[in-house]
């Protein structure tokens, strides 16, 4: 019962007093610090390494101990004081308001950076005592921090959710641009969204497509390259080997990692790394003398002083890559030189660097062996990676950040009620102002920095992003310098981005010529790209192109065709016009047909020289002279017909020469069928009581003879009226010859024109041959039908001739057809009477013409 009572009491006394708030664990101490009516928080790894503690949870490790002074590090939060400090001297900004600091060494590690963002967002008073409140305001308005990705991640994802901007001077993972995981981040340098790219685009214009890959193991390096990679692949770029590093690696590691870059083919490699985990790799590959590498480096190392040593020169000479554009920020190296130490707690962050560069201690302990500092010691002249201010190029990112919250903060402290952003047009309250009204205002900042420099953050907290082309080139006094060869501008137009200087760069090996990396030589022109099986795109082989086809440039994926009128030349790398070929005038073939269509022309004309002149002779007047007079004009015009079909095929010349043919053929042919007929009649009418003769006398013979050519003139007409003959190109048939023919338009009407013909033919070979053993000596029904049968013979042997005949040939066979038809008219049925007129006179007589003869079969 007593001991029941007993914890009663301490209950009830227990809850009498107020809630005791303590932190958990060990504070950790700042490195600078300095009160102010608002502050501004700072996480910088002032060390490189965490000392490693092996936690046995039975004793508190204390404070996280850091080893390797950066002394770039504490130059960039030197840099953030002077500009607060700044900003305190000055009246335009924050007039009657002064800014105080706190900033904290992480030394690179996660949970330290955590834990003092932590630090940041609480009160820590001296003594805790028992009625201090739980709940208290945050104690600093905005942090400026961290430089590298994974612990910005950290800190941004620890202070996101109390909406207290964030604003790192070095973090550039693009994941930190997504707004819903991080909605307080902001950042003075860009996002790799932008340099992956654009590393890709710098790799590309140097022609390089086979490069190897290197990437620090963590959120900036592997994102960084999968968005390089993502951006190669589209730009034709292939990766070799990808490796990833991380300074806690064995060295059997980087040694593996050497074994690839040495069997690798690619002489290009692309490093998207820390400069802290590449200075590992750089030792490995300098020991084992891995030289003449062309290096392509990310901002993180590219303009770090310490690996451009001459050691370092002998792997990365010549690299190139991407920089943030260097500044000067006044009045900083006066304020570097003048900085002293201090032994206030909070305020110790120059002490390991002042007794490293004077050999003494600040501290009191008598078991030191260095000599104590006598307080007179100053950097005025001492040169060194803290006092060097020609490369502020992360520095000035951090002076840009303390001046966006100090403008935003300005612009808070302006507001005017009835035009504020807040609920009800409202403004914040000076005496308390929250850190999400800095973070609204720091959305909408917009200034322009002493040097000239527009700075203001995009919807997801990111700058423009600007780089500098860097190239690392040796002066004369033999130290690495980075030289700026070009500038990339991402607000510019596409293609317009990258501007290059005049500035030559200088290649690995001290080489004045672009190296070469490419895991197959450029096809040249004529030639293909075809990816070899199980190989990357940028392995391939080189395929002429086909017959046809041509490519005009280097590394062409496929071939193009050649227009139809056009063929590839012998090297296919482009096209020529093709062969014309038509039948002309000025070639053999065409020689000899135009002399034999003149000569038969000028036959016919002598026959009708003869005929006229031996008018009134009986085998003239015998053998119908109006109809023979007819005849040899029709043939005349079919021998000239034929020269229709020699020359280029033109609209005119395709439409004469079919028409023509067909019409002067018809009237030829009703001419030698009326003469067929009136041999028939003639023999009729000499039977007793026969009077047929009078329905077939000239008038009649003419009305025939222009009745079935009518006929033919109509079908040609309608032909022409509804699709005409024109001419034709053909392709087809050669592949480098270009035909020209002319094309009949409407099948139906070419057939129809030489069905007609054939009609008329077949009609009068058959009446010829029924009148051919008829007596009488001036019958020439037999030379008539030896004539139809020369005519039939040769139409019929003209069709497969004519298609089987390839280009010009095709003419020419039908130009052959047309002669040989009309030399067997005039042979057949002129001829004979001729040669009785001429040579046997004696024969050309009415006695003789009226003998009879006793009839012969053919």
């Amino acid at each position: 019962m007593f001991l029941l009572a007993e914890i009663v009491l301490v209950a009830l006394f227990s809850r009498a007093e107020k809630p005791v708030c303590q932190p958990y664990g060990i504070q950790e101490v700042s490195q600078f610090s300095k009160d102010g009516d608002i502050t501004i928080g700072g996480i910088f790894s002032i060390h490189k390494n965490p000392v490693v503690v092996n936690p046995t949870f039975k004793v508190n490790p204390g404070h996280i101990i850091c080893e390797s002074l950066n002394p770039v590090v504490l130059q960039d939060a030197q840099t953030m004081i002077f500009a607060i400090e700044e900003i305190n001297n000055r009246s335009d900004i924050l007039p009657n308001v002064s800014l105080g600091y706190k900033i904290y060494d992480s030394c690179r590690s996660i949970p330290l950076s955590i834990k003092v963002s932590l630090e940041l967002m609480n009160v820590h008073e001296k003594g805790f005592v028992t009625d201090q409140s739980c709940t208290k305001p945050l104690t600093v308005h905005a942090i400026i921090g961290q430089s590298s990705s994974t612990i910005t991640i950290g800190i941004a994802a620890t202070v996101g959710p109390f909406r207290i901007p964030v604003i790192s001077h070095f973090a550039t993972c693009e994941c930190l641009s997504n707004r819903r995981e991080f909605p307080s981040f902001f950042r003075t340098i860009p996002s790799d969204y932008y340099q992956s790219r654009a590393l890709a685009q710098l790799v590309k214009h140097f022609g390089w497509t086979w490069v190897g890959a290197i990437r620090t193991n963590n959120d900036y390096g592997n994102n960084g390259m999968a968005s390089f990679a993502k951006e190669a692949q589209q730009v034709g770029i292939c990766i070799e080997y990808s490796e990833a590093i991380v300074r806690t690696d064995p060295r059997e590691k980087f040694l593996q990692i050497v074994d690839v870059i040495k069997q690798s083919s690619s002489k290009v490699i692309v490093a998207f790394t820390s400069y802290i985990d590449f200075d590992l790799l750089v030792k490995e590959l300098l020991i084992q003398n891995v030289t003449g590498l062309q290096w392509v480096g990310s901002e993180a190392w590219i303009t770090d002083s310490k690996l451009a040593s001459t050691e370092g020169y002998k792997v990365l000479g010549g690299s190139i890559g991407f920089a943030i554009p260097n500044a000067q920020i006044p009045g900083l190296k006066e304020f570097l030189q003048n900085t002293r130490p201090s032994n206030i707690p909070g305020n110790t962050g120059l002490n390991e660097l002042w007794g490293s560069t004077f050999n003494c201690t600040l501290s009191h302990e008598k078991d030191t062996v260095l000599k104590p500092c006598t307080g007179r010691e100053t950097l005025k002249d001492i040169n060194n990676q803290y006092t060097d201010v020609s490369e502020l190029r992360i520095s000035n990112n951090v002076y840009k950040a303390v001046y966006a919250v100090a403008h935003s903060l300005h612009d808070l402290m302006t507001c005017k009620d009835g035009e504020g952003p807040f609920d009800n047009k409202t403004c914040s309250n000076e005496k308390n102002i929250k850190p999400w009204q800095v973070l609204h205002y720091l959305t909408r900042v917009n200034f322009t920095t002493k040097s000239g420099e527009s700075v203001y953050f995009d919807e997801n907290g990111d700058p423009v992003a600007r780089y500098a082309i860097v190239n690392w080139q040796r002066n004369k006094e033999g130290t690495t310098k980075f030289e700026v060869i070009g500038l990339y501008d991402a607000s510019f137009p596409e293609g317009q981005q990258f501007q290059m200087n005049d500035i030559s760069p200088v290649w690995a090996g001290e080489q004045k010529t672009v190296p070469k990396s490419v895991c197959s030589e450029s096809c040249l022109p004529g030639t293909r790209k075809a990816i070899e099986k199980g190989k990357p795109v940028c392995c391939f082989v080189c395929i002429p192109c086909a017959e046809g086809e041509f490519s005009n440039t280097t590394d062409a994926v496929e071939c193009a065709k050649c227009p139809l009128e056009y063929k590839s030349n012998e090297h296919r790398n482009q096209c020529v016009l093709k062969n014309i070929e038509f039948l002309s005038f000025g070639e053999s073939m065409g020689k000899v047909l135009v002399t034999f269509s003149v000569f038969g022309a000028c036959l016919t004309i002598i026959i009708s020289h003869i005929f006229f002149r031996y008018r009134s002779t009986p085998i003239v007047r015998a053998n119908n002279s109006e109809l023979s007079f007819l005849l040899l004009f029709s043939l005349t015009l079919c021998f000239l017909c034929s020269l229709t079909f020699i020359g280029q095929p033109s609209d005119w010349s395709c439409m004469l020469r079919h028409t023509a043919f067909g019409i002067t053929f018809v009237l030829c042919i009703s001419c030698v069928l009326g003469k067929t007929i009136v041999v028939l009649m003639a023999f009729r009418a000499t039977l007793p009581g026969n009077n047929i003769m009078k329905w077939f006398g000239p008038k009649q013979q003419r009305l025939s003879v222009l009745a079935f050519t009518l006929v033919q003139v109509l079908i040609c007409v309608l032909w022409l009226t509804i699709s005409p003959p024109f001419p034709h190109k053909n392709t087809t048939y050669y592949k480098e010859t270009i035909i020209l023919e002319c094309d009949v338009g409407s099948p139906v009407g070419f057939y129809a024109v030489l069905g007609y013909i054939g009609f008329l033919s077949a009609m009068c070979f058959v009446l010829a041959f029924l009148a051919r053993n008829l007596p009488d000596n001036f019958n020439e029904a037999k030379f008539i039908t030896f004539s139809m049968l020369i005519f039939c013979a040769v139409w019929i042997t003209f069709i497969p001739a004519y298609i089987s005949s390839p280009g010009k040939f095709t003419v020419a066979v039908e130009i052959f057809a047309i002669l040989a038809s009309s030399y067997g008219l005039v042979f057949c049925i002129f001829t004979p009477k001729c040669y009785i007129i001429l040579l046997k006179p004696d024969k050309n007589s009415k006695k003789h013409l009226m003998g009879k003869m006793p009839s012969k079969s053919l």
